[in-house]
């Protein structure tokens, strides 16, 4: 679990009176060194540069005609915005035009000022100064004067500093000729991007140096997720979460799969219980999909022979840990299986090796940003995915001394032990565990061919957690009707499903794979509300 969770040494209501203090203090100091540094200019006085600058009206703002613009749309017409991140030194002495976030102002007495603009995680310095062209002390009043992260628009030329620049992503610096707010943020913010974006080792260092940090805890994060989500280490989560999607997409396409779109309104149970999220579907009881299961084999029984899905899922169980969501993006496949159920491990194998070189590959600055405020190990995995059977798993347990049920399901903490023995014997985080007991999966499991005490299925884990369920499905209408009702599900709420295999079945399987908890497990984030963008837990609807 994140430490962020935990206040130390503070109740929850201390620490955030404690924040709000300091963050008055700050603003108080903002305050008066812009009112030191503007004390001698007159807001009435007449500025011949004052189309250089300003707040653009809304009706600018509305896509107005060239007839109607503004000082904001004539400057911006012409011009081709820059991307932050493209800013480099080979843009010396061009004029270019940005938008991004005031990251931060600061002025420096009544004739410059300074402001880092950020977009996409880059972040560029940009320097306003009476020296330059068509900038006056209104102007660098007018800048230093801008709340920070209001939405701006810079006009100016790039130049190259002699020495470093400190605190920027990008390595150049903008010499202001014009600067438009687009829109003005509060003045005064619930959260602070610096203060959200700060890591523990730092927290816990400035406090052995007798120095107390803000801390942002985790429901305050997600209360003001907006801003949160602004952070180095969010904006790097989401984005590896995006390719994820992508990867998983392209690789399955590759692969001859077909993209398919599954109903989430249903009736009865997609796999039975009564964790289900129940609702009225104009006069008849219908519950939202806990999985895509059902349709999904109907697919293939639709002559699909390979199917995904990438959509929401949902869970009503009251599960109040780390790695539990009452919605989440499910990542499903199914497929036809022509000999074995090992070929659905074989997708599975190959899958994701491909997704965790792909993100190394192609995330590399998107990693470091989170494990600068998260600290992570890389996730360690082999070419080839390593295969145990449940049998042997139980018995490497047993060998270092953990006793567990040969015919039962592994608990979280015998997970974790597996994990860490699978690591020391053989070197990977990110395994196989196949042939569970049959009584531990869903009624749609195939049995196994020579033990029906055991089944043709298989889960999936990283760094000892469980993060993928898979297996081979039952195909046959009376074996599968005979599963259910030895489950307890009532067979008349899925006839549906079971009439959809008496039409003729080939044998088939697939596996189901919790997006967010695939980012969680690489980045060993801790806490899968780290990886949701909005996150729906069993005391969270809102935002």
């Amino acid at each position: 679990m994140s430490s962020e969770a935990e206040e130390p040494n503070l109740s929850k209501k201390a620490a955030k009176k404690e924040a709000a203090k300091l963050e008055k203090l700050r603003r108080r100091q903002e305050a008066a060194s812009l009112a030191s540094s503007a004390s001698s200019l007159s807001v009435d006085e007449e500025d011949p540069h004052s189309s250089n600058y300003g707040d653009v009206p809304l009706p600018e703002l509305k896509s107005c005609s060239q007839a109607d613009a503004g000082n904001w749309s004539r400057a911006v017409a012409s011009m081709v915005r820059t991307q932050v991140g493209a800013l480099t030194q080979e843009l010396k002495d061009k004029e270019v035009l940005i938008r991004g976030r005031a990251h931060t102002i600061r002025p420096v007495g009544k004739n410059m000022a300074f402001l880092v603009v950020r977009k996409k995680g880059f972040t560029v310095q940009c320097l306003a100064a009476t020296q330059s062209m068509g900038v006056s002390r209104q102007m660098v009043k007018f800048v230093a004067g801008l709340n920070r992260e209001s939405i701006v628009d810079v006009i100016g030329v790039v130049s190259v500093p002699g020495n470093p620049i400190k605190g920027t992503t990008q390595q150049v610096e903008i010499q202001v000729r014009k600067l438009y707010c687009v829109n003005k943020a509060m003045p005064t913010l619930p959260i602070n991007i610096e203060d959200a974006a700060r890591s523990d080792v730092e927290i816990e260092n400035a406090l052995q140096a007798g120095e107390q940090l803000p801390r942002v805890n985790q429901d305050t994060r997600l209360n003001f997720r907006v801003i949160d989500i602004r952070t180095p280490a969010n904006q790097g989560i989401f984005r590896i979460q995006s390719q994820v999607g992508n990867i998983f997409r392209q690789f399955l396409l590759s692969e001859d799969f077909v993209e398919i779109h599954t109903p989430k309104l249903i009736a009865g149970s997609s796999e039975g219980g009564s964790a289900v999220f129940k609702l009225d579907y104009k006069g008849q009881p219908a519950c939202l999909a806990q999985s895509p299961q059902l349709h999904k084999q109907m697919s293939i029984c639709g002559d699909f022979d390979r199917v995904f899905e990438i959509g929401a899922v949902y869970r009503a169980e009251d599960s109040y840990t780390h790695r539990h969501l009452c919605e989440f993006t499910g990542l499903d496949v199914e497929m036809e299986i022509e000999k074995h159920y090992s070929e659905v491990m074989d997708i599975v194998d190959r899958l994701f090796v491909t997704m965790f070189d792909s993100l190394n590959e192609r995330c590399e600055m998107e990693l470091e940003a989170v494990a600068r405020q998260y600290p992570f190990e890389p996730l360690k995995y082999k070419p080839n995915t390593l295969r145990l059977t449940f049998e042997e798993g139980v018995q490497m347990l047993k060998d270092a001394g953990v006793e567990v049920d040969p015919l039962g399901d592994l608990n979280t903490e015998a997970e974790r032990k597996l994990g860490q023995l699978v690591l020391e014997k053989y070197g990977t985080e990110f395994y196989i565990l196949h042939r569970y007991p049959l009584a531990v999966r869903p009624f749609y499991t195939m049995p196994c061919y020579d033990d029906s005490l055991y089944s043709n299925s298989f889960d999936v884990f990283i760094r000892g957690e469980e993060i993928i369920s898979g297996a081979q499905r039952i195909h046959v209408p009376e074996f599968l009707a005979e599963r259910a009702q030895a489950c307890g599900i009532d067979v008349n709420t899925i006839s549906t499903y079971i009439d959809s295999f008496r039409y003729g079945a080939p044998p088939h399987g697939g596996f189901g794979v919790g997006l967010e908890r695939v980012v969680m497990l690489f980045c060993g984030l801790g806490n899968i509300r780290k990886t949701s963008l909005f996150p729906r837990d069993p005391q969270r609807i809102a935002p």
